[in-house]
C-alpha cells in the first residue's frame, strides 16, 4: 500500500470561476446577519461591526490560507433613522466558505499541494452555491491573486 496524502474526496459543491477555474467548497459556515444582534437596530455602525467579527472568524478557521470579504450588497429601506444613523441592512444569510483548487504554481505537486481560499459572502437563503448558478460575484473572485498555496501533509482535509 502506498502512502498518500489523505485528499478531501467530496465537496460541499464544485463553482467554476469567471476566469475558468474550477474551486471546490470543503466547508461552509451560514450564520443569521442578525441572529445575535444587541438591542437595537441594523445600521452601517452595526454591520460594520458583524463584518469585521466574520474577518476574525474566518482568519481563525483556517490561518494558513488568506480571507477575502466579498462586500456586501447594503439596502436602505425608508425607516425612522436612529441614534447611530439610518437603517441599513445586509442580505439575511452571513457565509464563510473554504475553498480549495489545484495549486497555483505549475511546478507543484497537484496530488501534494493545493491553493486555498477563505471567502465571506452574504446571501438572502440558506441555500448552499449551486454549481451552475453561484452568486456572480462568488463567481468573479481573483482566485490567482488572492488564493495561497499549501501542502496537504499534515491537514487531513484541507486548508
Amino acid at each position: 500500500m502506498h502512502d498518500r496524502p489523505r485528499v478531501p474526496t467530496l465537496s460541499l459543491t464544485r463553482i467554476v470561476l469567471s476566469s475558468g477555474r474550477s474551486v471546490e467548497l470543503t466547508e461552509l459556515r451560514l450564520t443569521p446577519t442578525y441572529g445575535d444582534m444587541p438591542a437595537g437596530y441594523p445600521c452601517r455602525p452595526v454591520n460594520d461591526l458583524r463584518i469585521r467579527a466574520l474577518l476574525h472568524t474566518a482568519a481563525g478557521l483556517s490561518p494558513t490560507v488568506p480571507v477575502h470579504l466579498i462586500p456586501p450588497s447594503r439596502e436602505y429601506p425608508d425607516q425612522y433613522a436612529g441614534a447611530f444613523g439610518p437603517v441599513e441592512t445586509l442580505p439575511r444569510v452571513a457565509c464563510v466558505g473554504r475553498f480549495s483548487s489545484m495549486p497555483l504554481a505549475p511546478a507543484k505537486d497537484p496530488v501534494a499541494h493545493r491553493s486555498g481560499l477563505t471567502v465571506i459572502w452574504f446571501q438572502p437563503t440558506t441555500r448552499v452555491p449551486d454549481p451552475y448558478d453561484a452568486d456572480p460575484a462568488l463567481r468573479q473572485v481573483d482566485w490567482t491573486s488572492l488564493a495561497q498555496d499549501y501542502e496537504l501533509e499534515g491537514m487531513p482535509y484541507g486548508p
